[in-house]
């Protein structure tokens, strides 16, 4: 707890601007799959697919908002800005929606502000704390994102009751979006101080990046994890609302269930947060993150037993998401320590557009593979079990990656 008192205050700055985004981004996260496909009549499938587009683009946007992270002309806080402005511009692309072309073209512009924006503002996390810091304040900006979230999906849940206005929450989250760029135009000034750095690192920073075994090992098991939570905001919506079958109506979940049911999800996330970061703290990264995959095998396996029971299924998805949102919160604060472990100082920004660009591929590959597996009932069964299997792949890869780091993911007990 000491340490997180001790926080420059661009550290609550920061997680405060985070809180706003994040609350216009909770108006659409888990509302746009069922909105683009019951209300504008695409396919599962081709919603899918334009979602996974915007990971295309924010491959492109991880790569630049690395390259401006680290560099003097740029640097974060140019780099942030950026990412507002490109972001506040697809939502309005999004709002104005009514076919598959304009979707696209709103989702590739959504994922490449936000593939600028993430190695940005993790790089600055690292450049305001010292290492020993680092769990709880990633922890911290964490919370903030999950909070955000929550009375984003509250309040959108709330609005879609009322008027059924789908494409206000596109506004919405444009607005918040303009008011994270405010707050970083007029309180953030730059964090890192690159007189330091070295040129020649800066000239061939991807290059040694991408000789750093140990981080290419990690890029491996971190896109199974980001697959994983590209199923919860893409696919479990649908899926609870098509899929679930409740009692001998054979419907399922209510608008206002499944907000509610994502709400609990975010605000569980939210409380368990800071106590798993400092639970967390007691052991090495690579130990949380197996922790971590081996909640996503349960969780996956719930999702099966959820959709076939007819009796207590609502009880059977709060537990769900429950077990979702710690994997969640286990995996996210550790995930982004380790990276700050593996990465030179002048290279933070370079390190975490890789990290980032994982993000990227997971939700290429994560929503279209479930679009497809719900446009193909006889097969659902089988992607949930997939799922669950594909964690003893991810616990070998961590093992490797254990031998590789060795001291570099020690217990933080000081």
């Amino acid at each position: 707890m000491s340490r997180i008192l001790n926080f420059s205050f661009k550290v609550w700055i920061l997680a405060a601007g985070r809180l706003l985004s994040q609350i216009g981004t909770g108006f659409t996260l888990f509302y746009a799959p069922i909105f683009f496909v019951n209300q504008v009549g695409l396919s599962s499938t081709l919603v899918g697919v334009a979602l996974g587009s915007g990971s295309v683009s924010g491959v492109a946007g991880r790569f630049l908002g690395g390259q401006w992270a680290d560099s003097p002309r740029w640097g974060r806080r140019k780099t942030l800005l950026t990412a507002s402005a490109v972001s506040v511009l697809a939502d309005v692309v999004l709002a104005l929606t009514t076919n598959f072309s304009t979707l696209i073209l709103g989702n590739l512009l959504m994922g490449f502000g936000i593939g600028i924006y993430w190695p940005a503002t993790e790089a600055a996390v690292i450049d305001l704390t010292t290492p020993e810091q680092r769990n709880e304040a990633f922890a911290v900006t964490r919370l903030a994102d999950s909070l955000g979230l929550s009375l984003g999906v509250v309040l959108g849940g709330a609005l879609i009751a009322n008027s059924g206005n789908y494409r206000s929450l596109f506004v919405i989250d444009g607005i918040s979006f303009v008011v994270f760029f405010a707050v970083i135009y007029f309180a953030i000034a730059e964090t890192f101080q690159f007189q330091s750095q070295s040129e020649v690192k800066k000239q061939n920073g991807w290059s040694l990046a991408l000789r750093d075994r140990a981080l290419m090992v990690y890029v491996a098991v971190n896109i199974l994890f980001t697959i994983y939570l590209s199923q919860v905001q893409s696919t479990m919506p649908l899926y609870l609302k098509n899929f679930v079958q409740l009692g001998d109506t054979g419907t399922g979940f209510s608008d206002k269930v499944i907000s509610g049911l994502f709400t609990w999800h975010i605000v569980f996330a939210a409380i368990c947060q800071l106590p798993a970061a400092w639970i967390l703290n007691r052991f090495s990264r690579i130990t949380g993150l197996t922790f971590s995959l081996a909640l996503w095998g349960i969780a996956f396996i719930l999702v099966w037993v959820t959709g076939s029971m007819s009796n207590n299924t609502l009880n059977w998805a709060i537990l769900t998401l429950g077990i979702m949102s710690l994997g969640m919160v286990t995996y996210t604060p550790i995930a982004s320590g380790l990276v700050a472990e593996l990465a030179p100082e002048s290279l933070r920004g370079v390190y975490f557009s890789i990290n980032s660009q994982c993000w990227a591929i997971g939700y290429f590959i994560g929503p279209p593979l479930g679009g497809w597996a719900l446009d193909h009932p006889q097969f659902i069964n089988y992607f949930w079990f997939g799922c669950a299997a594909s964690v003893m792949l991810g616990m070998v890869i961590l093992q490797y990656l254990k031998q590789l780091t060795g001291s570099l993911t020690p217990s933080n007990n000081n």
